[in-house]
């Protein structure tokens, strides 16, 4: 398989779909909204974002599985998978506030093969894949080499687990709040996890998310020399389960806070 050239193709195909949701943004209506659960909502443009993307991922690699957020795609244990955001961040679509972005992965049984991530309101597609550097507009990015939590800037996510995440929440603003740089909550996973493999925020923690929402974003991370685990240090984080995304310098220190009773 050419990655490098494949790659390319899903490139072209974010920023596509992404100049149709910038498009959609200028006329949409809040109205056409669809709660999916408890503050958490879809669009006929998530929707419409996720069939163009997966007809056209189909004809890329006939032979791979989907993991789509709205629901596209099948899986039965092919050997490859496409794992896809169609519009990550999309309660800021539609309040328009940035960022938001598409996010586009390939995975095999063993490991992530091409992140593609496009934060529409910034025009940056990030992009990577296996044994390449990471990317943005055609440019190689790599984290911070911030290592002292006092200059740290950090990203946490608020997930939609209210009373499951909310200590977690309370104690990293707790024990972070006035000890680091400064913390933020942007709502776009896919995005900020780029901002991680830029240098823009040292780390970006989460729990709760699904597997298309920060697939891409892990792989972009580690390329750019970050390091991503769970909130433990290990490897379950391809689940979305528990995500803390990090500069590496930094991340023991997080564990930590986490970690702690």
């Amino acid at each position: 398989m050419d990655l490098a050239a494949l790659t390319e193709k899903v490139r072209e195909l974010a920023v596509e779909t992404g100049a149709f949701i910038r498009e959609e943004r200028k006329k949409f209506n809040r109205t056409s909204v669809e709660k999916k659960h408890a503050h958490d909502y879809v669009s006929y443009v998530d929707k419409e974002s996720e069939r163009r993307i997966v007809s056209r991922l189909k004809d890329l690699l006939p032979e791979a599985g989907f993991i789509a957020e709205e629901g596209s795609g099948s899986l039965n244990d092919e050997t490859y998978c496409w794992l896809v955001d169609p519009l990550d961040g999309t309660t800021n679509f539609i309040h328009d506030n940035a960022p938001y972005c598409v996010s586009i992965a390939l995975r095999n049984r063993e490991e992530y093969l091409i992140g593609v991530v496009y934060e529409i309101c910034r025009n940056e597609c990030f992009w990577t894949y296996k044994g390449a550097p990471s990317f943005l507009n055609g440019n190689e990015i790599h984290v911070s080499s911030v290592a002292d939590p006092d200059d740290a800037f950090l990203a946490l996510g608020f997930p939609y687990n209210v009373y499951d995440y909310k200590p977690t929440a309370v104690k990293l603003v707790d024990r972070c709040y006035g000890q680091v740089a400064g913390l933020r909550l942007l709502g776009a996973a896919a995005a900020e996890m780029c901002y991680v493999a830029a240098g823009r925020f040292e780390a970006r923690i989460e729990a709760y998310l699904g597997p298309w929402d920060i697939a891409a974003g892990s792989l972009i991370v580690q390329n750019a020399g970050g390091k991503v685990t769970d909130f433990k240090g290990g490897d379950t984080y391809v689940s979305g389960h528990q995500v803390l995304a990090s500069n590496g310098k930094i991340h023991d220190y997080l564990l930590e806070i986490i970690d702690k009773q």
